[in-house]
């Protein structure tokens, strides 16, 4: 049971507009006060956490994962126990999953399957987006289903994995229209899956056969162009968009561009993608490079992850996740011979927000009130979890975590709580470090040490529509449609030819 009575003491309650010295109460898993020097009654049974010389921070959102996610001949190492016990230890208390059916599919039917993984397992809350790999009016059905009746507000189109997930222009075009009629997000992996199959023959031909090949078949100019292509039929449908990991400089400006052009589109850079690199393609140690492997992949110039970051810090992109998707070594060994049967995915869920903080503000990129945007506020703004997550104010849910901006922390497999032996951040110390993790009021990570129960976070419903998307797109609607030119009707010739 969450702890009834929780007194924070003494921090610094950071949101993502302002900063205060304050106490924080809950009781019943929710915020009841937040002010100076708090002194509920009565004091039996009130647990008290010391936040002194610390910020006091909601609770992390990771906004994309794929727990014990079927792929590529293998399931992902971390299921929904491990992935949300080490996302509790890392100041994150919520995480987005995908239900992804199989072509031809049902959506809901997948939905139920990911829901009946993650009920019985999950440390902290969860919610789900559900793939689009297919279409068809039944597609379009159950779509309304998800949003109607089960809480889903996002649905994700492939334009990568040809024959597998992806979809062709018309399909989403006609998938960004149900969106948009149903008041959902609609997301995208924004690559060109026609060239990334023309590339990989092409390099296996060459008789490359090692991960260097992944990032050779996909360049940057690959997810560039489908980032374009999303943003125009988007655009033209007058739906929301959201790119998911974001990887590249040359996407991270062409959504910068389109949102300075008044476009409604959010773009989510990843841990990986902001704290590593792709030069670990060409590391002469397979197992190495292996581990770095997923779609679309890190980008080999080494100046990316601080060019993502500064975007990050200005708005230009809008929240984190960490595409979170573990394979240990043998799995990736899959593909030893053929780097296109190397199972796409690395860590990150548990290692995102000391990473972003690392790279962000103790680089002196982003202040304490924009890291809590983009690890949690904004994704609430969008997915319509706002307020109850991603604040702290009476009301809101106590998801909460006590950061210590001054402790630092050296990131290793040898450490890390993810289900899997290798870490993609290996070896990089991160100030700023989750010191206790209170997850729907009960302290669930304090000091290394845990206090989780598998099934304790709960399914989050997300009602369609949300204000923060929506608002501009219903004005659009009324405001931006076209319309015929008054003229008298032609009166001459017409010529019968």
């Amino acid at each position: 049971l969450a702890q009834q009575r929780l007194l924070i003491k003494g921090g610094k309650v950071v949101n993502d507009d302002l900063s205060v010295e304050a106490d924080v109460y809950v009781e019943d898993g929710v915020v009841q006060q937040v002010g100076p020097n708090l002194n509920p009654e009565p004091l039996t049974g009130l647990t008290v956490l010391d936040a002194a010389n610390r910020l006091v921070i909601p609770g992390g959102i990771d906004t994309h994962t794929h727990m014990q996610f079927p792929f590529m001949g293998s399931r992902s190492k971390d299921d929904f126990y491990s992935g949300t016990k080490a996302a509790v230890a890392g100041g994150t208390t919520m995480i987005i999953d995908f239900a992804i059916p199989h072509k031809g599919c049902s959506l809901i039917e997948a939905f139920d399957t990911w829901k009946s993984w993650a009920d019985p397992k999950v440390c902290c809350d969860y919610s789900l987006h559900v793939a689009v790999t297919w279409w068809s009016n039944k597609v379009k059905e159950e779509m309304k289903t998800l949003v109607q009746n089960k809480g889903v507000n996002s649905f994700k189109m492939f334009m990568a994995y040809k024959d597998i997930y992806m979809l062709n222009d018309e399909e989403l075009y006609e998938a960004f229209c149900c969106c948009k009629e149903l008041g959902a997000v609609a997301q995208v992996h924004a690559e060109n899956g026609e060239l990334i199959a023309q590339g990989a023959k092409k390099m296996l031909a060459m008789g490359i056969t090692g991960p260097e090949g992944h990032a050779l078949s996909r360049p940057e100019e690959v997810e560039a162009e489908a980032t374009q292509r999303a943003i125009s039929i988007a655009n033209a449908v007058n739906c929301p968009l959201f790119v998911v990991h974001v990887m590249s400089k040359s996407a991270g400006k062409l959504i910068s561009s389109a949102r300075r052009e008044g476009k409604v589109v959010y773009g989510e850079p990843i841990a990986a993608s902001l704290g590593t690199d792709g030069t670990n393609y060409w590391n002469e140690d397979w197992a190495h490079a292996a581990a770095y492997v997923m779609g679309p992949p890190l980008r080999p110039d080494p100046s990316t992850p601080g060019f993502l970051m500064n975007l990050l810090a200005n708005d230009d992109l809008s929240v984190t996740g960490t595409d979170n998707c573990t394979f240990d070594t043998c799995q990736k060994a899959q593909g030893k011979d053929d780097f296109t049967k190397i199972p796409n995915g690395v860590n990150g869920v548990e290692d995102r927000m000391s990473v972003i903080w690392e790279k962000g503000v103790h680089s002196g990129k982003m202040d304490e009130n924009r890291f809590v945007a983009v690890t949690s506020t904004n994704a609430a703004k969008i997915f319509n979890l706002y307020p109850k997550k991603g604040r702290i104010a009476v009301g809101s849910d106590a998801d909460i975590v006590i950061w210590d901006p001054k402790a630092s922390r050296t990131i290793s497999a040898k450490t890390h709580h993810q289900a899997n032996n290798f870490n993609i951040f290996e070896g990089m110390v991160c100030h700023g470090v989750p010191v206790a993790t209170v997850s729907r009021g009960k302290v669930v990570y304090e000091g290394g040490a845990f206090s989780v129960t598998a099934g304790d976070g709960k399914y989050v419903s997300r009602p369609p529509f949300p204000p923060y998307v929506y608002e501009r797109i219903r004005q659009r609607e009324q405001v931006c449609q076209p319309v015929p030119v008054k003229r008298a009707p032609y009166a001459g010739m017409v010529s019968e030819t």
